[in-house]
């Protein structure tokens, strides 16, 4: 199974992570760089007090937040130490000497995986249903939910 290392014991894929692609990431630092570049703060700081760009307020808020994306990024992924170190759902997938939750018969129903539904809704569970029905490899190729 060449796709092993970028598909998750949860079902997802990390391949779909902003956090893996670094897209997301890169593309706030660019923006952060440019909006430095052209001394943003002090046009939206003029702006600011017209009606109509009230929201120019907030541009310091923004500009943290870009720096907040910026330092969002997963190198080595799920498998290899990348998210959260202290996952329940690694853990028990490695207590259980399984790949990942897909070799679970308690998978669709597990309390473990809806913490996720929050963010992926039931992508994952989709996942982890294509991974039982096609193997890895297959789901890595196809469709995935995220």
């Amino acid at each position: 199974m060449e796709n092993e290392d970028i598909v998750t014991f949860c079902g997802l894929c990390c391949l779909d992570c902003h956090g893996y692609t670094q897209k997301i990431p890169d593309l706030a630092r660019d923006l952060r760089k440019e909006l430095r570049k052209v001394n943003y703060a002090k046009f939206a700081d003029t702006l600011s007090s017209l009606p109509f760009a009230n929201a120019f307020l907030k541009y310091e808020d923004c500009y943290e937040v870009l720096g907040l994306m910026m330092k969002f990024r997963c190198k080595k992924g799920c498998r290899n130490g990348g998210g959260p170190p202290s996952c329940k759902i690694r853990a028990c997938c490695r207590d259980k000497n399984i790949q990942g939750c897909w070799e679970c018969d308690e998978c669709m129903t597990c309390e473990k995986l809806d913490f996720l539904q929050a963010n992926h809704g039931d992508g994952h569970r989709k996942n982890l249903a294509a991974i039982q029905k096609k193997g890895i490899d297959e789901f890595v190729k196809g469709k995935r939910y995220w």
